[in-house]
């Protein structure tokens, strides 16, 4: 097994407080880019763009410590070779913040009819124009040095749901063989620019607990930086995810923030904090408010429905917007109704604002020391459609 190696500094990780009443923590990472404070969720940026918000608003507006942009599709497009006479990918989007990269695996995963998995990589069409690629461990560190993300993840399979035992253990196993082949690889590889970057492996297993075990202290054993969990939110029950969080966790490092890729709605944010998981990233936000689907502290909200058609009250009832005019629900709807591009990039970012402010405000609670009992109330709040 491979031990990683550190080139510069590492990736600072200070847990500030423990909730009494749960096992959910509140941290800061730090980084070249700046610190961020756990929990965190990361708005995704899959291709060097938050759909339908400036860099301007993603700053003021949601302020985000940090936001996920994705090797494959940046690989795909603009090219590994426009990141780099960019500078990178900070100096390509103008975020002067921190940026993590996931790997390609889950794309790989949803690419079923397009690709084929053997030991050396992933042999996969392009779903732009169906040009063929191949990813190993290796090559995918190279474009992740390249992309210049301050945090990275491993090369890995994330098997679909259900699945088959035997197969889950066998992907498992290589998914572990993969991550050496990451570390040794990194290690013969220098910074690209003038920061650091870190690492993350990725815990696997599908909803096996033997397996996740067996992923989680193999993980835990590399000494990384930081540590993923894969595999999660690909269609399983809920119950099922917690469960499996809850076994990885209780494995992982303590004193490494812990990241639950793909996650979630908010509920599911609430629930895995509690169970111990720091850092968070997931679509939902983004694409839901395109489709017209609010997240508010009293529930969710379907702003085309006719019944807020004269409704004249804020989108949030409690005064938590992050846009710079306090917008009516009547108002939303109407620019929905009318097709004008405005409606979704204020869902957009009324969305992300709300699940930073969630994160936040769930971290302000694990510091006070009453997060269990708030979390509770959250948990039955979100559940409502309004």
């Amino acid at each position: 097994m491979a031990i990683f190696a550190l080139q510069f500094r590492r990736l600072e990780f200070n847990l500030l407080q423990k909730d009494k009443g749960s096992k959910a923590r509140a941290g800061k990472l730090i980084t070249d880019h700046g610190e961020i404070e756990t929990p965190i969720f990361m708005p995704v940026g899959t291709v060097a763009s938050v759909k339908g918000v400036h860099q301007r608003e993603l700053k003021n507006d949601i302020n985000p410590d940090i936001i996920l942009g994705n090797t494959y599709h940046l690989y795909l497009r603009p090219g590994i070779e426009i990141l780099e006479q960019a500078g990178g990918l900070h100096k390509f989007m103008g975020w002067d913040r921190n940026i993590l990269t996931d790997s390609g695996g889950y794309q790989v995963y949803s690419l079923s009819g397009n690709r084929k998995i053997q030991e050396e990589g992933v042999h996969f069409k392009s779903h732009i124009d169906g040009s063929k690629h191949f990813f190993t461990p290796e090559n995918v560190m190279e474009i992740q040095r390249v992309i210049g993300a301050d945090i990275i993840m491993a090369f890995d399979e994330c098997t679909p749901y259900p699945c088959d035992y035997q197969y889950a253990k066998k992907s498992m196993h290589m998914t572990h063989r993969w991550l050496d082949r990451c570390i040794n690889h990194l290690e013969k590889l220098p910074f690209k620019y003038d920061y650091s970057q870190s690492f993350f492996p990725i815990v696997q297993g599908s909803t096996y607990k033997d397996l996740r075990r067996q992923s989680a202290e193999y993980i835990a054993s590399v000494g990384a930086e930081g540590n993923a969990i894969g595999g999660l939110s690909v269609g399983e029950p809920a119950e099922e995810m917690y469960e499996m969080a809850e076994i990885v966790c209780d494995i992982l490092p303590e004193d490494k923030p812990r990241y639950l890729m793909g996650v979630g709605t908010p509920i599911n944010i609430l629930e895995n904090i509690a169970l111990g998981v720091d850092m968070f990233d997931c679509v939902m936000p983004t694409r839901n408010a395109r489709n017209g689907m609010l997240f508010t502290s009293e529930g969710t909200i379907n702003i085309k429905n006719k019944k807020w058609e004269n409704d004249f009250s804020p989108i949030d009832e409690l005064g938590v917007t992050f846009v710079d005019t306090e917008y009516s629900k009547a108002y939303l709807r109407h620019l929905f109704a009318a097709n004008e591009y405005l409606g979704k990039q204020i869902a957009t970012i009324h969305n992300l604002g709300f699940y930073l402010w969630l994160v936040r405000t769930a971290r302000e609670r694990i510091l006070a020391g009453d997060f269990a009992s708030w979390k509770n109330k959250m948990v039955n709040k979100m559940g409502r459609r309004l």
